[in-house]
């Protein structure tokens, strides 16, 4: 009997997968921090005998080649892939046998990347699941413009054809167990639900049901921003990614936060923003380690600044540790616990600033009160309505365009709050007067505050 566990990584919006009969299993496209997967063979009781990458990832730091190492796997990899270390190089066909009677085979699958390669799992000849990585998602399909832009349209067609060929060749009833689409910006679009199969797919995904130009044309249409820090992580997992490692970092006093913040270094304070803007270090950045934490950190730090964690516990540093090691943000700089009093001078007081909702900002603009309205959504986002007179810069560009804010008073807004209260903590730091709204944005119409759409838009 064959079983399949799902690991799941919320911060970057993906999964993977341990499957497997009574004695051995596979891991398909492991984390990083490969305890997770060793963890969930033990309570299975199981040997990993496999490693099977889908493709070469570009949103996370695989743990797949350590993984193999310390398990004594073979490490699957699409023979395609340029990697720079010992593999098993997989080609479309290519089977191996995970336990009696369960055999896993390789179908090539391109799209996301040229070399993706899908698995097939079958116990007795039949299909019983599909990992399918960043191929068929739930109800969209990855993303095909992360490798070299002048592939994007072709793998967008690749991804159409191994969509169908997916379908072609299994059964309705297979499951879907896609690494993608839960979160991540490797996914074309976010998931609708949590499990899917073939046969719903074929129902309902657009590469199944649009002809290849219309899919194309629609797929490219809807690509949206990229994280930057995307670029690091394909070159860190084709050239092998080193051991994690997940010790607890050096800890800091006042008076090293202070030193490590005038040398231009970022420390972060993992707080909630609740917390955070009622009281804070000066020049501390917040992202709230309950959030999309990896994404935002990685997306907007610059790449290879040390970076010093502020938390309430121990524990939320080391879950912040873990979930940036996913993305190579391998070490912090330093580390410290508590609360603001505590990580300020002697003599000096944490800062703060005031928190609303779109019905104060109405409020404000009805007195006539002259303020900056700053929209930190993407471009996507924005084009769906924006509040009149907004001025727009997206979250992940601010931090190098705090100069073209207007001066006055920052009322900065996102969609729900997180992203508005980085961009806050970010204005705050650098002297702006910065009011942080924190609210849905569809309370702005129910407040009164009038939207409007991009021309050219419905």
């Amino acid at each position: 009997m064959f079983f399949v566990d799902t690991l799941e990584f919320e911060g970057l919006g993906n999964r993977s997968y341990l499957a497997g009969g009574p004695g051995a299993a596979v891991a398909v496209d492991p984390p990083r921090d490969i305890d997770q997967v060793m963890a969930a063979a033990a309570r299975r009781g199981v040997r990993i005998a496999f490693v099977a990458e889908t493709h070469v990832h570009n949103d996370y730091v695989t743990g797949g080649l350590e993984l193999a190492r310390v398990t004594g796997a073979r490490y699957l990899v699409p023979a395609g892939a340029r990697v720079s270390f010992p593999r098993t190089p997989v080609a479309d066909g290519d089977t191996v046998t995970v336990d009696e009677g369960l055999v896993l085979r390789a179908i090539a699958t391109p799209g996301h990347t040229p070399h993706h390669t899908s698995y097939a799992l079958t116990e007795d000849g039949r299909a019983v699941a599909a990992f399918t990585g960043g191929s068929l998602l739930i109800g969209t399909v990855g993303r095909p413009d992360l490798v070299e832009p002048r592939l994007t349209e072709r793998l967008a067609r690749a991804q159409h054809a191994s969509a169908h060929r997916l379908a072609d060749e299994l059964d309705d009833e297979v499951p879907v167990l896609p690494t993608h689409g839960f979160g991540s910006f490797c996914s074309s679009s976010q998931a609708e639900g949590e499990a899917t199969t073939i046969g719903e797919e074929r129902r309902t995904n657009d590469a199944l049901t649009l002809d290849a130009d219309t899919f194309v044309a629609r797929l490219l249409a809807g690509l949206d921003d990229v994280p930057a820090y995307y670029a690091h992580m394909g070159p860190a997992n084709a050239a092998g990614p080193a051991p994690v490692d997940l010790t607890p970092p050096r800890r800091a006093d006042a008076e090293e936060i202070a030193s490590r913040l005038a040398a231009g270094e970022w420390v972060v304070d993992l707080r909630s923003r609740t917390a955070f803007a009622e009281g804070h270090v000066a020049g501390s950045f917040n992202f709230e380690g309950e959030g999309k934490l990896a994404t935002y950190l990685a997306w907007l730090l610059p790449w290879g600044k040390p970076v010093t964690l502020l938390a309430e516990t121990p524990g939320q540093i080391a879950a912040a540790q873990r979930e940036l090691a996913r993305v190579g943000i391998d070490r912090p700089a330093a580390a410290a616990t508590g609360d603001p009093a505590a990580w300020v001078r002697e003599g000096e007081e944490p800062a703060s600033f005031p928190r609303a909702r779109f019905a104060d900002l109405a409020a404000v603009r009805g007195r006539g009160e002259p303020v900056v309205v700053l929209d930190v959504r993407r471009d996507a986002e924005r084009a769906g309505g924006y509040l009149d007179g907004s001025v727009h810069i997206p979250i992940h560009e601010l931090h190098g365009r705090i100069g073209e804010v207007p001066d006055g008073t920052v009322w900065v807004h996102c969609a729900g709050g997180m992203r508005a209260a980085i961009a806050a903590s970010l204005l705050d730091a650098a002297g702006r007067d910065v009011v942080a709204v924190d609210d849905g944005f569809d309370a702005a119409t129910a407040a009164g505050l009038v939207l409007t759409r991009p021309a050219g838009t419905d």
